[in-house]
C-alpha cells in the first residue's frame, strides 16, 4: 500500500516512514503542504497523512484541496492539537481520522489498516435507504424527499453507520469506535455535536424525524410515521 506522509519535522517524519515501512507499506514523504498537494494530483496514493502546521499550505486547507481533487482518498490527520474544537475543525475539512501526537506506531499501524480496510470496500458503491432518505456510497450523494444534502465528510461517515444500522440503538462508545477509529472520552461531547449538525441538516423542514436520542443509551435512526 502506498501513502504519502506530509511532515515538516524531518526527525519525526524519518521515524513515521521507518515504523510504516517495517509494517510493510510504501511511504512518499513530503515537507509541506504544497509538496503534498502536488504530489497528491501527479501519483496514486491509499492513504494521506498529514500534519495540520505546515508550511505553504497547513494541513487544513491541504485536506479540503485534497478533497476536491481526490474525494475517495483516505485522510489521517497528526497534530499535537488535541482539542474537541481542533478534532471537530479536523473533521469538517474532510479528514476520516484523527491522532493526536505523542502516539505509539502501533496505535497509527491500525488505524491505518481500518482506514485502508474501509476505503477497500467502499469503492464497491451502492445505495443505502431508509425512509424517504438515500445515500449513494459511491457519488457520496445524499438526498432527502429527493432533496439533496450538503454533508460534511466526517457528517457523511456518521449517517452512513446510522443507515447501516437503522432501527438499532447506538451507544456513543460505539459510534467513536466504529466511525472515528477511537476509544470515547466522557468528558467530550463531540459525537452529540456531530448529531447534531446531522439533524438540522437531515431532519430540519421535515415532519417525520429520522434521528433520535434514546436517553442515556445513544441514538437511534427510525422513522415517527
Amino acid at each position: 500500500m502506498n501513502i504519502l506522509l506530509v511532515e515538516d519535522d524531518l526527525r519525526v517524519s524519518e521515524l513515521i516512514k521507518r515504523g510504516l515501512e517495517e509494517e510493510g507499506f510504501t511511504i512518499t514523504t513530503a515537507f509541506d503542504g504544497l509538496s503534498g498537494k502536488k504530489l497528491v494530483v501527479m501519483h496514486e496514493y491509499d492513504l494521506l497523512i498529514t500534519d495540520i502546521i505546515l508550511p505553504e499550505i497547513n494541513g487544513l486547507d491541504l485536506c479540503k484541496e485534497v478533497r476536491i481533487i481526490k474525494p475517495e482518498l483516505p485522510i489521517l490527520m497528526l497534530t499535537a492539537l488535541g482539542t474537541t474544537d481542533d478534532k471537530i475543525e479536523g473533521f469538517d475539512a474532510g479528514a476520516d481520522d484523527y491522532l493526536v501526537k505523542p502516539f505509539e506506531m502501533r496505535e497509527l499501524a491500525a488505524r491505518i489498516k481500518v482506514l485502508l480496510k474501509r476505503s477497500s470496500k467502499n469503492k464497491s458503491g451502492f445505495i443505502l435507504k431508509f425512509s424517504d432518505l438515500e445515500m449513494n456510497l459511491k457519488t457520496k450523494i445524499v438526498k432527502r424527499n429527493n432533496q439533496e444534502l450538503s454533508l460534511t465528510p466526517k457528517e457523511f461517515k456518521l449517517l452512513e453507520f446510522l443507515l447501516q444500522n437503522q432501527g438499532r440503538v447506538i451507544s456513543r462508545t460505539e459510534i467513536a469506535e466504529k466511525v472515528w477509529d477511537t476509544h470515547f472520552d466522557t468528558g467530550t461531547n463531540f459525537i452529540d455535536v456531530y448529531i447534531n449538525y446531522l439533524r438540522k441538516k437531515v431532519d430540519k423542514g421535515f415532519d417525520n424525524k429520522l434521528i433520535h436520542t434514546k436517553s442515556g443509551m445513544g441514538f437511534i435512526l427510525k422513522s415517527e410515521v
